[in-house]
């Protein structure tokens, strides 16, 4: 590891990312990429060690979230069925870090775009849904989510609400626990090949894990942080444009 920042920063951002992407129902993972990536961890540690934090704050995430409204436990299915197979899959590759760090790059816009709400919220169906979209739909996140080594909640969440196939909580709680059983499936996945977790992770998870559970908590219960939420989004879109342009 060669770390440009001092390691106590680390342990501050980690809980506030944390804090926020669970007030979404997201569980993290491009930002911990970015954070990790940032202090020289390689990507072979940088993929297990956020899938790990991934799983823990999204299932934080979805509690809240279920518990807040009514979850569309069909949708979820046709997403799920397809999508964990893929995650695994894509997880047993590791890509060239070069081109992992332009792909994480445009990635990176899509929790920009969410956290801002940028993206429409479409209170009508767009797009009636059809049975083959769901798991299409599934299984290319899927192997997306795997291969980078994100829940892929940052993609699905937006489309969704593009489509007006659930409202903001119900995609809250569908993203969540998508991001909680793929995130699992990449793990599972990394595996396979072995894996080695990076330097402090034992203080890391603990310290993510809090910053989750009140973020998840804050985020169903209908509180906000817009200012926290822009400065976030503004780091967000300053590591993407330096992960495409490098």
């Amino acid at each position: 590891m060669e770390a440009h920042f001092p390691i106590s920063l680390l342990f501050f951002l980690m809980p506030i990312i944390a804090f926020l992407y669970a007030s979404v129902g997201h569980g993290g993972a491009s930002s911990y990429l970015v954070l990790l990536a940032l202090y020289g961890f390689a990507p072979a540690e940088i993929r297990p060690a956020a899938l790990l934090l991934n799983i823990g704050v999204s299932a934080i995430s979805f509690i809240s979230f279920r518990r807040a409204g009514n979850f569309p436990k069909e949708l979820f299915v046709s997403l799920i069925i397809f999508s964990i197979p893929a995650s695994f899959v894509g997880s047993m590759f590791l890509l060239d870090a070069k081109i992992y760090q332009k792909v994480l790059g445009v990635l990176l816009l899509f929790p920009v775009l969410r956290i801002l709400n940028v993206l429409p919220v479409n209170e009508s169906k767009i797009i009636e849904r059809k049975f083959w979209m769901a798991p299409v739909l599934g299984l290319s996140i899927g192997f997306v989510s795997g291969l980078i080594g994100i829940g892929g909640g940052i993609i699905l969440s937006p489309v969704l609400l593009i489509l007006g196939w659930t409202d903001l909580k119900q995609t809250a709680a569908i993203s969540a626990l998508f991001i909680f059983l793929n995130s699992i499936a990449g793990i599972i996945g990394s595996g396979v090949a072995g894996f080695v977790l990076p330097t402090y992770f034992e203080w890391m998870l603990p310290a993510t894990l809090l910053g989750g559970a009140a973020g998840g908590y804050i985020g169903a219960n209908k509180f906000n942080v817009p200012s926290m939420k822009i400065a976030l989004a503004t780091v967000l879109a300053i590591a993407s444009v330096k992960f495409i342009l490098q």
